[in-house]
């Protein structure tokens, strides 16, 4: 999930209010024609707009308006080519050129070189030498989105010196546009105080709204939780407030408040936010709420809500604009590959989150940097490859040596990953800085890493640099809203560091604070506290904790390297002989007389049960034997499947599902819808 973010930069307000500028030139100009009534029987609004501009002449740029207008985006691709090379000197060629590769394609760099020679082309220093050109529309575009395209790369100065361009040269009030660059620059003061000067001086609702969201974001700067989501809640009714349209709802001031909401702990609250969020479709916006609806009932273990988020999610990201969906790319595959880890799809999610270290999201408009959402990355990809390395050991307790010998090479390859993931995660979070801003739950400013998967930290860095780190965090207040957080970090350094007696009494602590929605945290705690128990000889206790941890998260056991205590019973067929060899000798069970019962029988069909010592039904997977196999393959293949089935989600995701969470079958839309190119406010970024 990702930090904080803001509207972007747009050309809306500034184009209209350009016009209103250029007035004077246009009056001028027609000062010795007669007055016709006539000429004004059709509005200009009404008049069609190219790039913003309804007095667009050029034939070359009215025919790429046309091709955009009607989705046909090769065509329009095709003669802004033609355009370019027939004439490479002039200015709206090249705009015309990287607006397509911008909007069409999402392909930023190319984009940028073709606006800088546009830039090149029209290195004017005044208005009157602007508009003497004859290019001053293409001069006032390409500054704009110049400053638009260097937010989104990550240079926000540059952005800023942008701004201040068109301010000087056009008189615009650019303000409202400097509060989120000043954020990314970490000038949260400068930030602040521009906002609070827009919101004195403008009564313009766009403007106000950015402002207000500048507000809300800057506010979540410390370690100290703010007092309430009021700045956001301004922002969204700010923008509800705009009478326009062709106005498409930002969804991103409801994430955004739903982020406040989420920091100061009100967990409900937020996913009231987001499910408002979810009534807009949005193309134009970042802030595609299913993802965040996706991580928040992942967090609490309502994994058929999770499913659905996943479905809602992809559905939304097939919309999205192609610029659009490279913003949140690695946004979309981490949330994913958050989801496949924990139903059992490992192999998927290692592909996910190296991709999503492979192609990184462009985090112009999020608080989290690069640097950030790659640490999570990292992280998840560790954590996959050792979660597959697990998987891997459960198949080969069921083959004989000579069986085993190309499994082992593939286990221990998914292990050398695994250590390299490791490698790449602990240089990421190296910095006392970012680790310290890791450890408040639910941090705005930076990319969340869900807080069941955060203890994997500990690892990475050593038990006793983390407690030095947790201990600071905690006296600057990072848990003042909840010490169940600290108490979580604890009982896993106490686990590293096989304090039994820490575990246990940490634990319990966390679980008696910790919301009772942190489900797959709650998990992990419990699962730590039923190996101690066991380990004690607390059968009673530990029994309880497997049991309940199992109903709150089955794959945690996978993912801690876990193994459970059972007593197996079998029925003396062949099947349930070799069967029980093989569970036996898997690395999640180990045999006790006093464990969980496991039961294996070929009759009526084969079964095996995992269910509590009263008779409980925890796990059960039943299957008819397949009559032309022998018993060791049926026994072999059975065991997998129970493997599966018992410490997944037991969703059916299908290979050309997955295909689409990977990207393969997602089309990046390439149309551009109309009020995107009318009003770039309405195209909605953070």
């Amino acid at each position: 999930m990702r930090g904080f973010a803001l509207q972007s930069f747009s050309h809306n307000k500034p184009l209209a209010a350009l016009l209103l500028l250029l007035a004077p030139f246009y009056l001028n100009a027609q000062d010795n024609l007669p007055l016709d009534i006539d000429a004004f029987e059709i509005s200009e609004a009404s008049l069609p707009l190219c790039f913003g501009f309804s007095d667009v002449t050029n034939p070359n740029a009215l025919a790429i308006c046309d091709a955009l207008d009607l989705d046909e985006n090769v065509k329009a691709r095709e003669l802004s080519e033609q355009w370019i090379k027939q004439e490479p000197d002039s200015p709206a060629a090249q705009f015309a050129f990287a607006e397509v590769l911008f909007n069409v394609e999402g392909n930023m760099p190319r984009a940028l070189f073709h606006l800088n020679l546009a830039e090149e082309l029209t290195n004017y220093n005044t208005l009157e030498e602007a508009f003497n050109s004859g290019n001053v529309q293409w001069h006032y575009l390409t500054l704009s989105q110049l400053s638009y395209v260097h937010q989104l790369m990550g240079d926000q100065l540059k952005s800023l010196n942008y701004l201040d361009k068109i301010s000087q040269i056009y008189g615009q009030d650019m303000e409202s546009f400097r509060g989120w660059p000043l954020i990314k620059l970490k000038q949260y003061d400068a930030a602040r105080a521009s906002a609070i000067r827009v919101l004195e001086s403008s009564e313009n609702e766009r403007e106000r709204a950015r402002a207000w969201n500048t507000l809300c974001a800057v506010e979540l700067a410390s370690l100290a939780p703010i007092e309430s989501t009021s700045a956001c809640d301004r922002a969204i009714d700010e923008d509800e407030n705009i009478a326009d349209s062709a106005n498409d709802y930002d969804t991103v001031y409801l994430t955004n408040a739903s982020e406040v909401s989420l920091s100061l702990l009100k967990m409900d609250e937020a996913e009231e936010y987001l499910d408002r969020a979810t009534r807009y479709l949005n193309p134009q916006s970042v802030a595609d709420p299913w993802i965040y609806k996706l991580f928040l009932t992942l967090n609490q273990g309502r994994f058929d809500d999770a499913r659905s988020a996943l479905d809602r999610m992809l559905v939304w990201r097939e919309q999205q604009e192609p610029i659009v969906n490279v913003m949140n790319r690695a946004e979309h595959f981490l949330v994913s590959a958050s989801f496949l880890l924990v139903a059992g799809y490992t192999e998927d999610a290692v592909k996910l989150t190296q991709t999503a270290l492979n192609q990184p999201d462009r985090n112009g408009s999020y608080s989290a940097d690069d640097e950030q959402k790659d640490s999570f990355a990292a992280l998840l990809n560790m954590m996959a490859n050792r979660t597959e390395y697990q998987i891997q050991l459960e198949h080969l307790s069921t083959l004989d040596f000579f069986e085993s010998l190309l499994a082992r090479i593939q286990a221990n390859y998914s292990r050398l990953k695994a250590w390299r993931a490791e490698r790449r995660a602990a240089s990421l979070f190296a910095k006392f800085e970012v680790l310290q801003n890791r450890l408040r739950p639910y941090a705005p400013l930076d990319a969340h890493i869900p807080e069941w998967v955060e203890p994997e930290i500990i690892q990475l860095i050593g038990s006793g640099v983390m407690k030095n780190i947790l201990n600071q965090a905690r006296s600057n207040g990072a848990f003042q809203l909840n010490e169940g957080y600290y108490y979580s970090y604890l009982t896993e350094i106490a686990a590293n560091e096989n304090d039994n007696e820490t575990v246990i009494e940490a634990g319990q602590l966390a679980l008696t604070l910790l919301p009772q929605q942190e489900v797959l945290l709650r998990a992990r705690v419990g699962a730590r506290m039923a190996d101690v128990f066991w380990r004690q000889d607390n059968y009673s206790d530990a029994l309880e904790f497997y049991t309940n941890t199992y109903h709150q998260d089955p794959s945690i056991f996978r993912r801690l390297d876990l193994k459970i205590p059972i007593s197996i019973s079998e029925d003396g067929t062949s099947f349930s002989r070799l069967t029980s060899d093989y569970l036996a000798r898997s690395p999640r069970f180990t045999e006790h007389a006093n464990g969980l019962v496991l039961e294996v029988q070929s009759i009526p069909d084969l079964s095996v049960c995992l269910k509590s010592r009263t008779g409980t039904a925890l796990s059960c997977y039943t299957a008819a034997a397949t009559e032309s196999q022998s018993s060791k393959w049926n026994a072999q293949e059975f065991t997998r499947l129970f493997h599966t089935d018992t410490f997944g989600l037991g969703y059916d995701i299908s290979k050309a599902q997955r295909s689409i969470l990977l990207g393969s079958s997602v089309i990046l839309s390439s149309q551009i819808n109309s009020n995107l190119r009318n009003s770039r406010d309405a195209f909605m970024v953070r």
